[in-house]
């Protein structure tokens, strides 16, 4: 049976950990248990979406035998529900940053980030051919919006650095 005696590192840790707690305004604990609560409802969303494509995945393959991923509709299906668990786990590693209060506030880059890859879920589940012209060229617009404003947003934090205003 493993000993259960904490080590050296992991009692500084929780020491550290209850310091900061300590440290924290009524508001700011108010804010990591929302945080904490946010991840594990986040957590749960993963999971059930893994999950989920892995039977989708397993039983077009074994079941039906009908898995094509070279058929549109199977690849749009199959490729939006892997970036369904890609922007779940970007959005959790997010308010996990907040967790760790490295970050005060959500980062603004994290959700250009998950909203960039939300339209790019978006386009590859879309049947073009039923999808209007201005649809395409508004979420074309959308994405380029992001890209611009997620670069003013990077060459800001490289500036910010280099004055040495962020670590």
């Amino acid at each position: 049976m493993p000993d259960t005696v904490p080590t050296k590192n992991e009692g500084r840790a929780a020491k550290s950990f209850r310091d900061t707690w300590r440290a924290l305004s009524l508001y700011e604990k108010f804010e990591q248990a929302v945080v904490l609560v946010l991840t594990g409802v986040i957590a749960v969303i993963i999971v059930s979406a893994l999950w989920n494509l892995i039977l989708r995945v397993a039983l077009s393959l074994v079941l039906a035998d009908v898995f094509d991923p070279t058929d549109p509709v199977v690849f749009q299906t199959i490729f939006g529900a892997i970036f369904t668990v890609i922007i779940a786990l970007e959005f959790k590693r997010s308010i996990l940053v907040v967790a760790e209060r490295r970050f005060g506030v959500v980062q603004v880059r994290a959700v250009i980030l998950i909203a960039m890859l939300a339209i790019v879920r978006k386009l590859i589940i879309l049947d073009l051919s039923k999808t209007e012209p201005g649809i395409v060229l508004a979420l074309a617009t959308a994405i380029l919006a992001l890209g611009a404003v997620y670069w003013l947003v990077r060459e800001q934090d490289r500036r910010d650095r280099e004055a040495g205003l962020v670590e």
